[in-house]
């Protein structure tokens, strides 16, 4: 493997290291399952199958025209399963955009071979700001972040986007410049489209009504600092949404916190999950 084909002829590159329990990660926008690998390799060790693939549009997968709504990327995740033989007692991990495919997973397809969730930094449930969420982001940001990408995509993502995303100030730095060139190469691999149309589907996607088919142990890890994805209209309101959840805020962290916060966020995986 490294490639799986979806059902609508889409190639999805895949990483899949070790062997036992799988564990399958869905990577945030803009990046790709690069940005899991610390986690991954850890799983790996621990003996777990850990498996990350590129998103439709990102990194080394295929680039269609269409398919980045979320009933279509939560089809993709359902493919990528059982093409790797990973559709049973799966735990479905997924950071920031990804947590909206295991929200719509879980629902679309019944969380089908699911024993176990996580939701970390996740833009679960709704991130829009209306009438009902006025904890939301309000359009204008996300106005904002579609003229910054067609104006200069490095530049936007270099110089504002993931300084953000890793919490980085004019006092606070708590990564290196070279993570801030990484995560922009990273977000460079994406398509222009797939770009602007996930940023879409994340940004106006309400995933409240997805949160009753979340029937297994949940965890949800967010940080209080988090500028890019604010904690009140996700991962509070998330966890006040599902049942057997467990929310776990990491306080003060920002958004990125699988690179901020990688080794404690690795240990809360391991210890969801049995380890």
């Amino acid at each position: 493997m490294p490639y799986i084909k979806t059902r609508d002829g889409t190639d999805i590159y895949v990483k899949d290291w070790g062997s036992g329990r799988p564990v399958i990660l869905l990577h945030g926008w803009p990046l790709n399952a690069d940005s899991w690998d610390a986690q991954a390799m850890a799983l790996a060790d621990a003996g777990f199958r850990a498996i990350a693939y590129d998103r439709r549009g990102f990194g080394r997968s295929g680039q269609p025209w269409s398919g980045y709504d979320y009933d279509t990327l939560a089809d993709d995740l359902a493919d990528v399963m059982k093409e790797a033989g990973a559709d049973q007692d799966a735990a479905v991990i997924g950071f920031s955009m990804g947590g909206g495919e295991v929200a719509r997973y879980m629902s679309r397809h019944d969380g089908r071979g699911v024993a176990a969730a996580g939701l970390i930094a996740s833009v679960v449930p709704y991130m829009l700001k209306t009438e009902d969420n006025p904890d939301g982001t309000p359009q204008s940001t996300f106005d904002q972040i579609g003229d910054g990408i067609l104006k200069d995509r490095a530049k936007f993502f270099r110089h504002t986007f993931t300084p953000q995303f890793y919490g980085v100030g004019y006092i606070s730095h708590p990564v290196s410049d070279d993570v801030l060139d990484w995560s922009t190469a990273l977000a460079m691999q994406a398509g222009l489209k797939p770009t602007l149309a996930c940023a879409q589907a994340f940004s106006h996607t309400d995933f409240r009504p997805d949160l009753p088919a979340f029937r297994v142990p949940t965890l949800i890890v967010h940080g209080t600092g988090d500028q890019t994805v604010p904690i009140d209209a996700s991962a509070r309101a998330a966890a006040a949404g599902i049942g057997n959840s467990q929310l776990v805020e990491y306080d003060g962290a920002p958004h990125g916190l699988n690179v901020t916060h990688s080794d404690r966020l690795t240990q809360d995986l391991l210890t969801f999950l049995g380890r």
